[in-house]
Parts: C-alpha cells; sequence; structure tokens
C-alpha cells in the first residue's frame, strides 16, 4: 500500500473517487471500538439506570449529529480539510483555531483509545494465558497498539477506508457475540456504589447527554472533511452525502455506546470499566474480546492519528504529513501513559470532552453559518495561501484573520468553559443554569449570535469570482 502524499493541500478532481458508501464504511467501521464503547459505560458511573442512560445517550447523539453532519457538505465543495476550509470565514490564518481545535480532539480520543483498548487487551491476556497485569504488560501492549496505529495513519486515507471496511463487519459480529455473551448479567439499576453524580436524576441525565451522547458526534468537528474531501460534487449530490454522514454517524456512535451501557450494566462496573468488563466475560467470549480490542483500537486511533496529522500539517506547513503524523503519534503515547498511570478514568473522560465541546461547538456554528452565507462557494486556491506560505487572496482579511469571526469565536468558547461542570472545574455560570451544564447550548448560541451581529452579510466570493492577488511570501 502506497504512503498517501495529500496533506491538506486541495484534493485533484481526478483523486475525488470516494463515495457516500465509503463515508458510511469509514464512520461505521472506525468508530466500533472500545474507545467509543467506553462512553456508554460514562452514565452507568455517573448513577443512571439501563432507562436514564439509553436515552440520555440517544437524545445527545441527535443533538450531536444535527450539529455536525451538515459540516461534511463543506469540504465536499472546497476539496480540502475542514479547518484549512474554514479559513473562509476565519482568515487563512485564522483557521489555525479550527486546526488547534481538531488536534486536540484527535490528540484525546487517539490516547482514550489506545488506553482503554490496551487494558482490555492486558486483562483478557492475563485470563487466557496468566500474562502479569502490572506496569511492563501495559506498556508492551500500548507500545505496539501505537505503532500498529502509526502505520495505518502513515499509509493514509486509502488503507484507511479499506481497514474501516473489514472493520464494519468483523466488529458486528464481534459486538452481537457480546451482547450474547453479557446478556445473562443485565440489570436495568445501576450499580449501588454508583449514585448520581450531580445529587439527582434530571441533572444527571443532563450530564450524560452531554458527556456520553453529544460528545460523540462533535468530536467530529473537525475530522468530517477529511473523507468528504475524496467525494467528488459532479457525482455526488450533497442529499446524498449529508444523508451518508447522518447514517454513519448514527449508526457508528450508537451501536458501540449502547454496547458499553448494556456490558456496564452486565458487569456491575461503576469505577472501572476495563477491568470489570473483562471479569464479568465468560470464557467463551476472552478471544472475541481481545481480537475487538486490538482491531477496534487500532482502526479507530488510526484515524483519529491520520487527521492529526493532518491538522499539525496545517499549523506547520513546513512539516510533512509523515513527519506530523508520527510527531503526534508519540504525544498521544504519552498521554496514554499518563491516563493509565497518573489519571482518574472518569474524571479525566467526563472534564476533556466537556471541556472540548465547549470550545469545539462555536467554532462549528461559526463555520456552518458560513457556509450557508456563501451558499457553498469557495476560492479553492486563496484557502491554500497560509499553506503555502504566501500572503494576500480574498480571504485574507486583516494580515489573515477575521476578527469578527475570532471574536465570536472567542466569546462562545469563554462562555462555555464559564458554564462548563466538571470533576476538576466549576464554572462560575453554572448558578445561572441551577447547577446544571448548558456549556454546549451556551457556548454555540453565543459564538452563533455574536458572529450574526458582527457579520451580517455574506462576503466569501465565489470561485469564479477574482480571488484578490496572492503574493509569494519570501523566506
Amino acid at each position: 500500500m502506497p504512503i498517501e502524499q495529500r496533506g491538506v493541500d486541495t484534493i485533484p478532481e481526478a483523486e475525488r473517487t470516494s463515495g457516500p458508501r465509503d463515508l458510511v464504511a469509514i464512520l461505521l467501521g472506525s468508530n466500533l471500538c472500545l474507545g467509543v464503547i467506553v462512553f456508554g459505560w460514562l452514565p452507568v458511573s455517573f448513577g443512571l439506570g439501563l432507562w436514564g442512560a439509553v436515552t440520555s445517550v440517544v437524545a445527545g447523539t441527535v443533538a450531536g449529529v444535527l450539529v455536525t453532519a451538515p459540516l461534511a457538505l463543506v469540504s465536499l465543495r472546497t476539496a480540502t480539510n475542514l479547518s484549512t476550509s474554514s479559513g473562509a470565514f476565519f482568515g487563512v490564518r485564522g483557521r489555525l483555531i479550527g486546526s488547534v481545535v481538531g488536534l486536540l480532539l484527535s490528540l484525546g480520543y487517539t490516547a482514550l483509545t489506545l488506553w482503554i483498548g490496551g487494558d482490555v487487551m492486558v486483562g483478557t491476556l492475563a485470563r487466557l494465558t496468566g500474562l502479569p497485569a502490572g506496569g511492563p504488560s501495559h506498556a508492551l501492549v500500548y507500545a505496539l497498539l501505537a505503532a500498529c496505529t502509526v502505520i495505518g495513519a502513515v499509509c493514509g486515507y486509502r488503507l484507511l477506508l479499506r481497514m474501516s471496511k473489514v472493520l464494519a463487519l468483523g466488529m458486528i459480529a464481534l459486538l452481537t457475540l457480546g451482547f450474547v455473551a453479557y446478556a445473562p448479567d443485565l440489570t436495568t439499576a445501576a450499580p449501588p456504589d454508583a449514585p448520581y453524580l450531580m445529587g439527582s436524576f434530571w441533572p444527571t441525565w443532563a450530564l450524560s447527554a452531554v458527556a456520553a451522547g453529544l460528545s460523540g458526534p462533535i468530536a467530529f468537528i473537525t475530522l468530517l472533511g477529511d473523507y468528504t474531501r475524496y467525494i467528488s460534487p459532479r457525482r455526488h449530490t450533497p442529499r446524498a452525502v449529508l444523508n451518508a454522514t447522518c447514517l454513519g454517524l448514527f449508526a457508528g456512535l450508537l451501536i458501540p455506546q449502547l454496547f458499553g451501557t448494556f456490558t456496564a450494566l452486565a458487569a456491575r462496573a461503576s469505577l472501572d470499566y476495563a477491568g470489570p468488563l473483562v471479569e464479568a466475560s465468560p470464557t467463551w467470549y476472552l478471544l472475541p474480546l481481545l481480537l475487538a480490542a486490538a482491531a477496534g483500537s487500532v482502526g479507530n486511533a488510526g484515524l483519529m492519528l491520520y487527521s492529526m496529522g493532518l491538522d499539525l500539517d496545517a499549523i506547520v506547513p513546513r512539516a510533512s504529513r509523515t513527519a506530523s503524523t508520527v510527531i503526534v503519534a508519540v504525544v498521544a503515547t504519552v498521554f496514554v501513559f499518563l491516563g493509565h498511570f497518573a489519571w482518574d478514568a472518569r474524571s479525566a473522560m467526563t472534564s476533556f470532552v466537556l471541556l472540548l465541546t465547549a470550545i469545539g461547538t462555536p467554532w462549528a456554528v461559526i463555520t456552518l453559518m458560513g457556509h450557508l452565507r456563501c451558499r457553498g462557494a469557495y476560492d479553492a486556491e486563496a484557502l491554500q495561501v497560509y499553506n503555502r506560505r504566501a500572503r494576500g487572496g480574498v480571504y485574507w482579511f486583516r494580515a489573515g484573520w477575521e476578527p469578527r469571526a475570532a471574536i465570536a469565536w472567542t466569546l462562545g468558547a469563554g462562555v462555555g468553559l464559564l458554564s462548563v461542570s466538571t470533576p476538576f472545574h466549576e464554572g462560575p455560570l453554572l448558578a445561572l443554569t441551577g447547577g446544571v451544564d448548558c456549556s454546549f447550548v451556551l457556548s454555540g448560541v453565543t459564538g452563533g449570535l455574536v458572529y450574526a451581529v458582527l457579520r451580517p452579510r455574506p462576503e466569501a466570493a465565489p470561485a469564479t469570482e477574482p480571488a484578490g492577488r496572492i503574493m509569494t511570501a519570501v523566506d
């Protein structure tokens, strides 16, 4: 398999050979992994039973998909990734906001996938072979998973797409066996040592809807364009791409998350998921569980690492995509070790997803509003100005920044952080919402309203209009 040479440059029409079915396959296959499954455990660890956990996850996922899925249409028109495409609204330098947000999202989810996948692998190997479950075993498994992940991410989109197609079928079969394996122990009530995290049902349900349900689609706010840039708008309609995105996100996120809820209740998992999951598994399911942990982790982390490489390539244009991918792989592996040896799983996961949702949502809202205002018409050459270390073009605005979009995002993210509730941070605005975490809604609404007020008319030029002079920078 040849190594993909494309970074965040514009994909030529001749190479845009993917279609909506490929989009469904990559969103489904890459998400059927323990890194997504573990989010189904969060509601149970918060103290919710079967009904509360399922309804909160479904509600949060629906809301997240409605916000996230339309972003797939941006890169369908620009033929580059979403953070670079956002330069049409934030400026060719201002789009670094999206690159940093995307890098942080992918970094966290890559580390989480390798972390939980490695823990389950060590646990199953301990039961199957007597492997000692100490630090050296975890370190070896983490390193092996990271190495396999780097290979897939460096090879690029085509290999990851092939892997996702195989994983979509294989993981569905393995998870189906898992439902059968854990069904005899299923209970509808939360474990007795898991009281409502927020003190009562509805505040805890709201937290679960954001931390477990909404966070899944929000993780893709900068990732969707990595796949749709390979789809040609000449051969596939926006409606077909949007429908495929919604289907892929719904199925790809709900199936593993509901499996996580099901198994967490069956295993009575409250403070930890990996350990009780392995302990509660019948002997005959240990080998399928090991395969699911290994294959799913490599598939999901590989796709996240691929996106991280693109985001770092966008931030540092001098670095190649391959070099960027290796660098972020090392950083992600460091976070895996910190996650296992230094952090509390539930607190770290909850804080990470809530904080990133608070700062990522206003960026997504502003990008969607900009896309609607310019009616999907972009100047592809002008979007690449920063990547080519040049200046000028229709998206240069003020020294490469669109101040109004940057201000709107800053205020939206600020309000989100001030109204978020995590195990490590309680925002002062929580007093206004009765202690319920409404950071997702408040950050998105604030960012969108400020952007609408500051930028009332569309200004992005369509590709058929002059882009303005682009000047090559002197190094």
